[in-house]
């Protein structure tokens, strides 16, 4: 008989999650501070627990879905989690977790946290997978459910570390996406459809991560961890002006400058801190080091 698992939080990723644990044969227990929201669950098997004592009660693997780290202390509130493994996938502050870590060990729980890295429709998917960190006890014990969600990646003892992953990814994400975001807005100035230049991004970002000589992220990899940095016939300064003449082309088009300007300027911190006969690689000393006025 497959293991019973409660869910706690059902908005579209807690709900998704409880789904899948039950098309694949899971008692599943579900609790949410919006108790409505379960009716769906309910209809296709699962039990809605009246109250956090009862969902905690019906199963040693508790996963959490909610809006951040705050909502499990307020929903869980004086329940007794004593023996229970609780597994939250909820975004939070790498700091946040740690202290949750704490938090769950005093009260006698184990604690396993995770970063889910594919959309709610993508949960249970091919290419699904997701970050997890803490007492790596809880997800051998639990990984054949877990691994309903998708590939489990453990990446370390630090409760932390997961969210340090997801965040790390979801950054690159974003930034990657914005970017071309900006660059179609920029040909969109001159009449040149997203649909026109969608190849030749495509075949840029299948360079970047391959072994040719656009491989800059494998490139980039090398250096950073060999701290090294060659600039030669690629120099940071020639890169930074390149930088400023794509802040000009945006200006002229009439169109946000506010990311090209934000990556121009690093580029320039970069140089004026003597890295201008360097490679992009040496970036990230002033990324390590931010502006004392810049960041929280």
């Amino acid at each position: 008989m497959t293991s019973p698992v409660t869910v706690i939080g059902l908005g579209p990723m807690g709900a998704t999650m409880a789904r899948t644990f039950l098309a694949n044969g899971h008692p599943t227990t579900v609790w949410n501070r919006t108790p409505s929201k379960a009716a769906p669950l309910v209809e296709q098997g699962a039990t809605l627990a009246p109250t956090m004592a009862d969902a905690l009660a019906a199963s040693e693997l508790v996963v959490i879905s909610q809006t951040d780290y705050q909502a499990m202390y307020d929903s869980i509130g004086d329940a007794d989690v004593k023996g229970r493994a609780l597994v939250n996938l909820s975004s939070g502050s790498p700091g946040e977790l740690r202290r949750a870590g704490d938090w769950a060990r005093e009260n006698g729980a184990d604690l396993l946290t995770g970063g889910v890295m594919v959309p709610p429709p993508g949960i249970g998917r091919p290419g699904s997978y997701v970050f997890y960190s803490g007492l790596e006890a809880v997800l051998d014990r639990h990984r054949g459910t877990l691994a309903e969600l998708g590939d489990t990646t453990f990446v370390g003892t630090d409760p932390g570390l997961s969210m340090l992953f997801y965040q790390s990814q979801l950054y690159l994400f974003w930034s990657t996406l914005t970017s071309y975001m900006h660059a179609a807005a920029l040909l969109g100035t001159a009449g040149v459809s997203a649909q026109q230049f969608r190849p030749f991004a495509s075949t840029t970002l299948e360079a970047l991560t391959g072994d040719g000589p656009m491989g800059f992220l494998r490139i980039l990899t090398e250096e950073i961890d060999g701290g090294t940095s060659p600039g030669g016939a690629n120099s940071l300064r020639m890169q930074a002006v390149g930088a400023d003449h794509v802040v000009e082309a945006s200006h002229e088009a009439g169109i946000d400058t506010a990311g090209p300007r934000a990556l121009r300027d690093l580029f320039w911190r970069a140089v004026d801190a003597g890295h201008g006969d360097g490679g992009l690689s040496s970036v990230i000393d002033v990324i390590r080091r931010p502006a004392r006025e810049g960041g929280a």
